[in-house]
């Protein structure tokens, strides 16, 4: 699979993902990626499609090749008082507000765009697997989130977040009913809240 790459010649491009909507802890977090044309990355790929070490040694060689970069978070509790969608766009306007390279334009993962981008967008279907800086995008949000979440773990170690990374696995379900929830976690989030009121 060949992934569209920006075209040279053109005005900077910013590819936007997240990663962590789905979790029961820890924050979401969005990424935004300004790749250089000149500068092609192998192996790109929809997170989720690479392993951990692929991950890890595409993030460092994005952080070096990109002509821009931004890394922004909606904590847990953000994502209670607002709602998971509404984290998930604020943490995306965050990400490209980071970016030192203002961008002309936005691919953004998924359906919908986040209101509020300080450019024009449009949204791309499993831009992931499409969009190579969405790609990037995508692998930049989850090797940061992975690396929040293996310190949350040092802080609540009953909860083995540096395994399942807060995702709703049998091992977290059994950890919040024998302990119940802490700080890290999504009160909002139907099985925390339950647990929440035992």
């Amino acid at each position: 699979m060949v992934l569209q790459w920006p075209e040279a010649g053109t005005g900077p491009v910013a590819g936007i993902d997240e990663a962590g909507r789905g979790p029961l802890a820890g924050p979401v977090v969005a990424a935004a990626v300004i790749l250089d044309p000149a500068r092609p990355i192998a192996g790109l790929n929809d997170s989720k499609k690479l392993t951990e070490a692929a991950r890890e040694r595409l993030a460092v060689e994005i952080r070096e090749k990109a002509l821009a970069w931004g890394i922004a978070e909606a904590s847990s509790s953000e994502i209670d008082r607002i709602n998971i969608l509404q984290a998930t766009f604020l943490a995306m306007r965050r990400a490209v507000e980071a970016l030192p390279i203002p961008p002309d334009h936005a691919q953004v993962d998924g359906n919908r765009i986040p209101p509020g981008l300080p450019c024009g967008a449009e949204a791309v279907v499993k831009g992931d697997g499409k969009i190579a800086a969405i790609a990037a995008a995508s692998i930049l949000a989850k090797t940061h989130r992975d690396a929040l979440m293996r310190a949350l773990a040092l802080r609540f170690p009953r909860y083995g977040f540096e395994r399942h990374m807060g995702y709703p696995t049998p091992a977290h379900f059994a950890a919040l009913a024998e302990h119940g929830p802490c700080s890290a976690h999504r009160f909002s989030f139907a099985p925390v809240a339950q647990r929440s009121l035992l």
